[in-house]
């Protein structure tokens, strides 16, 4: 049994029968029990709009998707049976919003439960609004117990739908029980940045711009829109993965020591970062898209064929750019991101370039270039730290050669927990370390919103390639390149 402890409580999912609960929230769910941290009095309520299901048709659905996940039969011991339930939410009408209610007053009666709830918005976007205000109007904002709502990403389409959002939020909760979740900040090597920085001073004091001479931070995904083209057409790569998922890293690596470490402190450096970025000039960005390529022998098509794009979309699927933190700490350091879909592979990489030795005691030999050290943080997959050094090989005359230092979790650990799995036992134990603060998310979109005016242009590039060339430009004009491991 963990000695982690989660109150009895409901755990209640709109988009009960959707593709994140089948995926990602009902193989985490069942986890998480299976590993001791919830009970018996630990009870799942998927809502969904569908009629005519009732327990026993939603647990046979739940199944099949857990099986589908690899979970089989016998592993799950009955689980479905023992915890999930299913409520119709009808047209999303407050009488539905009534009966909901009733339905959560019946299980915690039936299970002797305190009130404790968590409302999980596995939605579309666009039903985060009218969701948040049924449950304000029905007065499920607070309960007898602690009551929590989870917000997926993305939080808004810019700087003023997401203080909208904001504000209904704060209208139905405060924001102690609001958990803006960004899946990537769940990874165990994303937590682990911390913990390199802060309790290792051999790296602590070597970060800042004294030694540091720039940051490369890349998100890769070999995948296309696989599907989600709907989705994607009205988001771009911006929307999609730059205004959280990179912003969040360059936070978390660019962050002051907090004053402690919990959820106020921790969020509260972060949102210091965001706010100290400079505006981002047009002429530091470059936007891409797609197109044809190929994947060794496969070959796959372009972003323009994928059903549901538009002919003439404009939309981007990658993005590069230069950001500059203006404080004392990283005053003249470039931070160069790029995400993208189908790049050569899936990555999540840092890479921390070192500044050269002042003065190179072996330039006459011309075998012994020196190289700056650098740092590499593998965040997915093989997951993992390298940190390159020079040495000299045997013999004359003078050679140096660049060698590394490396650990990787799976050598030294068993294997990580699945991101969802983290993020849903600190929503039930109420640590909100790991999700996204209004000022955050609102920093964020203030640095991003404006390029959505710029017009700018979006560059094709092959499929299987790391995007278009023109992103090259962003750092050869200040005689760098990007890192391609």
């Amino acid at each position: 049994m963990s000695e982690i402890s989660v109150d009895p409580h409901v755990f209640v999912v709109f988009g009960g029968r959707g593709d994140l609960m089948a995926r990602k929230l009902l193989p985490a769910l069942y986890h998480l029990t299976a590993q001791g941290f919830l009970h018996e009095r630990c009870v799942v309520l998927a809502v969904a709009r569908t009629d005519g299901i009732n327990d026993e048709d939603y647990r046979t659905w739940a199944n099949d998707k857990l099986a589908s996940a690899g979970i089989d039969h016998e592993s799950l011991g009955g689980w479905c049976d023992r915890c999930l339930h299913y409520q119709s939410i009808g047209k999303e009408s407050p009488e539905d919003f009534g009966v909901l209610k009733s339905r959560l007053e019946e299980l915690e009666s039936l299970y002797n439960l305190p009130g404790n709830r968590a409302f999980y918005l596995a939605l579309p976007p666009k039903a985060f609004s009218s969701t948040i205000a049924n449950l304000g109007d029905v007065s499920l904002g607070t309960s007898n117990g602690w009551t929590r709502i989870v917000v997926e990403k993305p939080f808004g389409r810019d700087l003023e739908s997401a203080q909208k959002l904001n504000q209904q939020l704060h209208s139905c909760f405060a924001e102690n029980q609001i958990y803006r979740i960004d899946h990537y900040l769940g990874k165990e090597t994303v937590q682990n940045l911390l913990v390199f920085r802060f309790a290792n001073s051999i790296f602590e004091s070597l970060w800042n711009r004294d030694r540091i001479d720039n940051i490369q931070i890349t998100v890769g995904e070999q995948i296309g829109v696989e599907g989600r083209a709907g989705y994607y057409e009205q988001a771009g790569a911006i929307r999609d993965m730059a205004q959280n998922h990179l912003a969040q890293l360059v936070a978390l690596i660019a962050m002051e020591v907090p004053a402690a470490f919990e959820a106020d402190a921790i969020r509260y450096e972060k949102a210091k970062v965001l706010r100290s970025i400079e505006v981002i000039r047009p002429e530091d960005v470059v936007l891409g898209q797609y197109g044809q390529g190929s994947y060794g022998d496969k070959q796959v098509s372009a972003y323009k064929e994928a059903e549901g794009v538009a002919a003439n979309s404009r939309t981007e699927t990658f993005v590069a750019m230069r950001l500059q933190v203006a404080n004392w700490r990283w005053q003249g350091v470039p931070f160069y991101v790029r995400t993208g879909k189908r790049l050569p592979h899936r990555t999540t990489r840092i890479i921390i370039t070192f500044r050269n030795p002042p003065v190179s005691l072996f330039h006459p030999h011309q075998s012994s270039r020196v190289h700056a050290n650098r740092l590499i943080i593998t965040l997915q997959p093989n997951e993992g730290f390298d940190l390159s050094f020079e040495v000299k090989s045997p013999g004359e005359p003078i050679s140096v050669q660049t060698q590394s230092l490396d650990f990787r979790y799976e050598e030294a650990f068993a294997p990580l927990r699945d991101a969802y799995e983290t993020l849903l036992l600190d929503i039930m134990t109420g640590d909100q370390t790991l999700f996204v603060s209004s000022d955050e998310v609102e920093s964020s979109w203030r640095l991003f919103t404006p390029l959505f005016d710029e017009r700018l242009q979006i560059y094709t590039y092959p499929a299987g390639t790391w995007g278009p060339e023109e992103a090259d430009a962003v750092l050869n004009r200040e005689g760098r390149r990007w890192r391609n491991l």
